[in-house]
């Protein structure tokens, strides 16, 4: 089944167009999406937020064969995008899921299993301490993720040990495309040096999910999380077996001559 699965990746901050350049891109897309990018302020939110579309509109263009123009996305009241399209899917469960901070923008897809992505950007606090800035998600983390973030050595380190703990969550949230409603004081993420991640709900541990982290570089990480969706088939649970894939890095000129 890994026709319908990517993990896709760009760099962001290596993409410096002219105001021409980003204004021929974002004619592309319709009227809707180039709304959804031009509402953010800062012009680096809208390059993550175009970037972003150009990911998913190729990805499934790839995928599933559809041509451009034709590709209707729309998003779930918590924004996770789905794919409206009236057609013949060859997966049963095609679903993807897309992330952008700091400087990378990520998508990744499965043809059966549930899917979320997070990406995190290490930033320090500009107006408090690491210690007070975490203490602001205190209702998301548990006793033991405390315990671990705090045993984590310095502020830096016990900052870096907070956010791949957020990324985790935030990658599960994404798939099931809760949002922030869920509770994430109900998930517990246990782990050997971030390998062999496995999920504990409400105290219990859950064997219809799998997560892998991944470092991109000494400021981001990167976490995928996969999962059962209900009335899983057999197919579908040994889809869920497979080894996670490493993400492919694609240029935006590589995206753009896609969409052309």
């Amino acid at each position: 089944m890994e026709n319908g699965v990517r993990r896709w990746l760009v760099n962001v901050s290596q993409w410096n167009p002219s105001e021409a350049q980003f204004a021929s891109v974002i004619s592309l897309f319709p009227v809707d999406e180039q709304t959804a990018i031009t509402r953010y302020i800062k012009f680096e939110d809208k390059k993550r937020a175009l970037v972003s579309r150009l990911l998913q509109y190729s990805l499934v263009h790839e995928v599933l064969g559809i041509p451009f123009d034709k590709i209707i996305i729309h998003r779930t009241a918590e924004g996770k995008p789905y794919l409206k399209n009236s057609i013949d899917f060859p997966f049963s469960n095609f679903n993807f899921n897309v992330s952008h901070h700091g400087d990378y923008v990520g998508i990744a897809s499965e043809p059966l299993c549930l899917v979320g992505l997070d990406i995190v950007s290490i930033t320090t606090p500009k107006q408090e301490t690491e210690l007070e800035f975490i203490n602001n998600f205190s209702p998301y983390l548990t006793v033991l993720e405390w315990k671990n973030i705090a045993h984590a050595g310095s502020s830096e380190e016990m900052l870096a040990e907070f956010y791949r703990y957020w990324c985790l969550k935030e990658a599960f949230v994404k798939a099931i495309g809760a949002g922030l409603g869920y509770g994430l004081g109900r998930l517990e993420f246990h782990h050997t040096n971030w390998t062999g991640i496995s999920a504990y709900i409400d105290g219990v541990e859950s064997k219809k999910w799998r997560f892998s982290l991944s470092k991109l570089d000494e400021k981001h990480w990167v976490s995928i999380a996969r999962g059962l969706p209900n009335k899983a088939d057999e197919l579908c649970c040994s889809n869920l077996s497979l080894p996670e894939l490493g993400f492919t890095f694609r240029t935006l000129e590589e995206l753009i001559s896609n969409v052309n």
